[in-house]
């Protein structure tokens, strides 16, 4: 691990290069996540997919002063844990939107204070690499945006049980052979 004394010591160069990789660690463990999430200063808004159809008295949600808890009835929370900080829960609320996502938004009691993380036992991000109002998506080049648009992608494809980006590449191109080769019998075929 390593320490700050040590990040002092390195050129422009590997702080560059350690930032990079530190960023891209980071968007990969906030992307394994069950939800997104997105924070000004003064709240934070947790958006947690679930599956299409969803209504609201589907779901069991608890919002309390340092807790937070999301599932659907009769199954395993989808999250469930401490909150990082403490919220103004009168002020909070959360709606589910085109009925396969609910957006659970906070309002934090410190507005002075950046979040690491939503929950406690989740990973955490850099607070010190946050700049006001340049945390969303759209603000990532090209290339990093992308790759995180299919990580979050796939991560919500698996919670729903469905295919993978790669997976349905795969399945499209297997279309293509087919239809391009109407003599081949592929009714036995096993597609790994």
């Amino acid at each position: 691990m390593s320490t700050a004394d040590d990040y002092d010591s390195l050129s422009k160069e590997e702080r560059e290069a350690r930032d990079k990789e530190d960023r891209l660690r980071e968007l990969a463990e906030q992307a394994a996540l069950p939800y997104t999430w997105s924070q000004e200063l003064g709240e934070v808004d947790v958006v947690i997919p679930v599956p299409k159809g969803t209504r609201a008295r589907d779901l069991v949600i608890v919002l309390q002063k340092k807790k937070l808890s999301v599932g659907l009835k009769g199954q395993d929370k989808i999250l469930d844990g401490e909150l990082c900080k403490e919220i103004k829960v009168e002020d909070s609320t959360w709606t589910v939107q085109d009925s396969q996502s609910v957006l659970v938004h906070l309002e934090k009691v410190n507005k002075e204070q950046w979040w690491e993380n939503v929950l406690t036992h989740h990973p955490k991000i850099d607070t010190r690499k946050i700049e006001p109002g340049n945390s969303k998506l759209s603000d990532l080049d090209g290339e990093t945006r992308g790759m995180v648009e299919k990580m979050m992608f796939d991560n919500q494809q698996k919670q729903m049980g469905k295919p993978t980006s790669d997976e349905l590449k795969k399945m499209e191109a297997l279309k293509k052979f087919q239809a391009a080769h109407p003599e081949m019998d592929f009714s036995k075929a096993k597609i790994s």
